[in-house]
């Protein structure tokens, strides 16, 4: 009986928040199923941690790069040099947000406000800018933006957060039906509750240890960003 061959053998994938929780998580399935995974956040040592795991694992290394993804220039400058080195992309997945602050929406600082849309929504825009060229360059790419429940329900208190993801999802829904004739293939995941940092802000008094961890929501992730993979233009909710 032969091995089955990795699912991402092959395929170049960026990943962003990739230092920790699910973004990290990704990155080292990513990796395990045989894509070359590049890696974008803000933490230089947090990503070469996951490097470190993903080679330790038997992985190829990563490509790594340190970058605070509300600096637009910054966005543009990566995808020229990605567009240099690779000529393609195969996978994007938007990954990285902040919660803001948990408020009254009256009383949300309008700094927290502002930088809670810039990240967690023009950033994305950002990245499906930067990166359609090298995303149509592929012979089956794939953009996976990652959302919440809050984006769908008023949730009291979650005003900037639920607002930006629920910006986030009509964005991506409205690029899908954009490309819906080619062969970009663009979804939301849903991963619900999952043990990560973000969780652990808005919910202090819970205990970690009784939560799903960040590896229990990847499988969607990989299942999505085969080269095989039919879904467009949908919402996973896990």
């Amino acid at each position: 009986m032969t091995a089955s061959s990795p699912r991402l053998e092959g395929r170049i994938a960026l990943i962003t928040g990739a230092s920790r929780g699910i973004g990290a998580a990704l990155a080292k399935d990513f990796a395990r199923e045989g894509a070359h995974v590049i890696l974008v956040a803000r933490s230089t040592a947090g990503l070469e941690e996951v490097d470190d795991a993903i080679q330790a694992a038997g992985g190829a290394p990563a490509t790594l790069v340190p970058l605070d993804l509300t600096e637009w220039a910054a966005i543009d400058q990566m995808a020229g040099a990605l567009a240099k080195r690779f000529g393609r992309l195969d996978v994007l997945v938007g990954n990285a947000a902040t919660l803001g602050m948990l408020s009254p929406t009256a009383h949300i600082d309008p700094e927290v406000w502002e930088h809670t849309f810039a990240l967690n929504v023009t950033a994305n825009w950002r990245l499906i800018r930067a990166f359609e060229p090298l995303l149509k360059a592929s012979d089956a790419g794939r953009a996976i933006f990652v959302t919440s429940g809050v984006g769908s329900s008023a949730t009291p208190y979650y005003g900037a957060y639920g607002a930006s993801k629920a910006a986030l999802e009509r964005m991506v829904q409205t690029y899908a039906a954009e490309v819906q004739k080619t062969k970009l293939k663009v979804n939301l995941v849903d991963p619900g509750i999952v043990r990560t940092d973000m969780r652990a802000l808005a919910f202090p008094g819970e205990d970690p240890a009784g939560l799903p961890p960040p590896e229990s929501v990847t499988e969607t992730f990989v299942r999505l960003a085969q080269a095989t993979a039919s879904s467009h233009g949908e919402t996973v909710r896990i």
